[in-house]
């Protein structure tokens, strides 16, 4: 017999083993809080279906195993095989470069001190006056604590000002290696290589989907207040305040998350790139000013806005996600949203490269190790 305290008021809920397995009773106290609001069972993630062919803009079609080159600009589609790119593997003949990890609370922060989880098994409901806006009752404040990992390549010049990346979901062990790799054969800067772990949980009503969904510059603001100060003070760098030698990076969500870290504050980011960007409605709280979250870049934002000094490398697999959750709003679909990216970035006259790649799922791990060092190159190219 074991025994879970239930709820703030520390109702006692008894589960029995018996022939059904463990079984709940009826809560011992009388205090026991009220339920919390119903709240939708997510439906079955629909299977994404297998695009074969992008539909609104016009891409190379190279052989399969090849990549285009790091100096080409504009949409290609590549695979379906992916071998690991040799620049991905640790190498016994390059200088070996120095990890450091450190682990921030919110405690630490000024800019989340106050962070939020979503109760575990909940998602949330749409609106029903309006389907593009889901409310998630069970959002609650929570702590937070996040790992920092931090790459010192070998060839730093201690007390130089050096360009960095920063990168979401970390920590990123095939970053560092890539990045020791290509600054050992002087393809990319010497850099440093910041990879930042979330705040945790994922999508509307979490604290990863508040810090990467949010269409602002509070994230960015994270990482200038809370985060570059330590990784300064504990890897023993400076770190450059040129936004052109400043680039963010991230997948799913995390793409979102260093689109919106370069475009809301371009005075500290210029250089992005996108694995599977969640460009698509998720923002939540919902804000009346950017009303379809993320998926406003492709239709408002960019279309609508004076260029900006972006370069951006982007990336989309054939069968990325598909309406993943209870809203059916016409604004989640990954490959559909990813391609919308790329047609407005052409139109706008940025420097991108736009990757379709065949036999590919969502944040596919063997897709990043086989383009990672084209898209590190391309980023940081003139």
């Amino acid at each position: 017999m074991r025994q879970a305290l239930a709820g703030t008021a520390a109702a006692v809920t008894m589960l029995v083993c018996g022939a059904g397995g463990l079984q709940a009773q009826a809560p011992v106290s009388p205090q026991a809080p009220p339920s919390p609001p119903p709240v939708e069972t997510p439906r079955p993630r629909p299977t994404p279906p297998t695009r074969q062919a992008l539909r609104l803009v016009q891409a190379t079609e190279l052989p399969d195993g090849t990549l285009p080159r790091p100096t080409q600009h504009g949409n290609f589609i590549v695979g379906p095989t992916h071998a690991p790119a040799p620049d991905t593997v640790a190498r016994e003949d390059v200088p070996k470069g120095t990890v450091y990890s450190f682990t921030l609370t919110s405690a630490d922060s000024t800019v989340y001190p106050t962070g939020i989880a979503r109760d575990a098994g909940t998602f949330g409901t749409p609106d029903p006056t309006n389907p593009a806006r889901l409310d998630v009752p069970t959002s609650r404040p929570a702590s937070w604590t996040r790992t920092v990992s931090v790459f010192v390549p070998a060839q730093y010049v201690a007390g130089t000002s050096a360009p960095f990346i920063v990168g979401a979901d970390g920590p990123d062990p095939l970053l560092f290696t890539t990045l020791e790799n290509l600054i050992a054969q002087k393809r990319i800067p010497v850099m440093i290589g910041i990879a930042v772990g979330n705040g945790g949980g994922d999508a509307q009503g979490s604290q990863r989907g508040l810090e990467y969904d949010t269409l602002s510059g509070r994230y960015a603001e994270f990482i200038e207040k809370d985060v570059l100060p330590r990784v300064a003070q504990i890897a023993k760098v400076r770190l450059t305040t040129d936004p052109d030698q400043r680039a963010t990076m991230g997948c799913s969500s995390g793409a979102s998350a260093a689109l919106s870290m370069a475009w809301y504050r371009t005075d500290l980011y210029h250089r992005v790139l996108s694995y599977s960007g969640t460009y698509v409605n998720q923002q939540w709280p919902w804000n009346p000013a950017t009303p379809g979250g993320a998926w406003g870049y492709h239709e408002t934002l960019i279309p609508t806005t004076a260029k900006k000094p972006l370069r951006l490398w982007l990336h989309v697999g054939d069968r990325d996600l598909f309406n993943p959750n209870v809203m059916r709003d016409d604004m989640h679909d990954w490959v559909d949203a990813n391609e919308r990216m790329a047609k407005v970035l052409a139109a706008k006259g940025y420097p991108y490269q736009f990757v379709f790649v065949r036999n590919a799922a969502h944040c596919d791990r063997g897709v990043k190790a086989q383009t990672l060092p084209l898209a590190l190159e391309y980023v940081w190219g003139k």
